[in-house]
């Protein structure tokens, strides 16, 4: 089948079969186009829990499909490429955090919502990047473990100078390898461009940019912006994103580094197959896990609101 043939068989196949497909910002233009919804990890959940459908596709990696079969537990949840993971997420073990907690009973465990769901059953509190401030300045407690990404957590940690917060030395491999030099070069290269940035990127480039925000926030302050030229240091799907969008405006990539190899693994002939059962991998929790996975999350909805 073509392009163009395949998206409308599975269009019609999401209606027969009654799935509901989400689409992360990250992942192919193909398939955001076939999509019911498409936005960060966090908004697809929410969109998850909100649909009328019996099965959710997630195309995107596996924290985010535990997260949605975790706010929809009555749904079946699959996730369309099953080697989809992602490196932040499972850089860190529920071991870890339990040894932590035995040595440091006064601190708040904070977890990233870019970790799996058996890390969260150990953590106090889940975070969106977009969140990350608003919650950690509303816990009372003024100690504070921010797992597992150190550079959201020191950008956190600099919007709440009243906490006491210690840091895990892990993160996104690919936000974090994008160094200073890059962005001066971009700055060089786009002297009227404003820098927007994802706060997974070192202190030292945030520090640097004109807008700090999630992947949602960089579109939309892109969008809203009246400014014509941006450089965009996060993944360089969004840089594309916003090409189609916004014809009038020039968007730069601040590196060509910036591709995650396992959101660009899901392809658009994945999303045919696990929607007829040839492949995939439906997303299951035994009920334990469930609960205190759920837990996280719900205290984080409860802050956030």
């Amino acid at each position: 089948m073509d392009l163009k043939t395949l998206q409308s068989e599975i269009i019609r196949l999401k209606e027969e079969k009654d799935f509901c497909i989400l689409a992360h910002s990250y992942v192919s233009e193909a398939i955001k186009e076939i999509a019911d919804f498409t936005g960060d990890s966090y908004v697809l959940s929410v969109k998850a829990k909100g649909t009328d459908k019996k099965n959710i596709l997630m195309c995107g990696v596996r924290f985010m499909a535990e997260t949605a079969k975790l706010l929809s537990p009555d749904k079946r949840v699959f996730l369309s490429r099953k080697e989809a993971g992602c490196p932040m997420a499972e850089q860190m073990k529920k071991a870890e955090v339990e040894a932590f907690r035995r040595e440091n009973p006064d601190y708040t465990v904070v977890a990233y919502i870019n970790t799996t769901a058996e890390l969260k059953t150990v953590c106090d509190v889940c975070v969106t990047s977009s969140s990350a401030v608003k919650i950690v300045n509303k816990i009372e407690n003024k100690n504070i473990y921010f797992i597992p990404d150190p550079n959201l957590g020191s950008y956190v940690a600099k919007c709440c100078p009243d906490k006491n917060i210690k840091l895990f030395n892990g993160g996104c491999p690919i936000h974090g390898k994008i160094r200073v030099e890059e962005a001066r070069e971009a700055k060089r290269n786009h002297p009227d461009a404003l820098l927007l940035v994802h706060p997974e990127c070192i202190k030292e480039i945030t520090e640097m940019a004109d807008y700090v925000g999630s992947t949602a926030g960089i579109i939309d302050y892109a969008k809203k912006s009246d400014a014509k030229e941006f450089i965009i240091g996060t993944e360089n799907s969004i840089a594309e994103e916003l090409k189609y969008a916004c014809p009038e405006k020039h968007f730069y990539e601040l590196s060509k580094e910036l591709i995650c190899p396992d959101m660009k693994l899901t392809t658009l002939p994945d999303v045919y197959n696990c929607i007829t059962g040839q492949g995939g991998e439906e997303i299951l929790f035994d009920g334990d896990t469930s609960e205190k996975a759920r837990k996280c999350i719900d205290e984080m909805i409860r802050l956030g609101g």
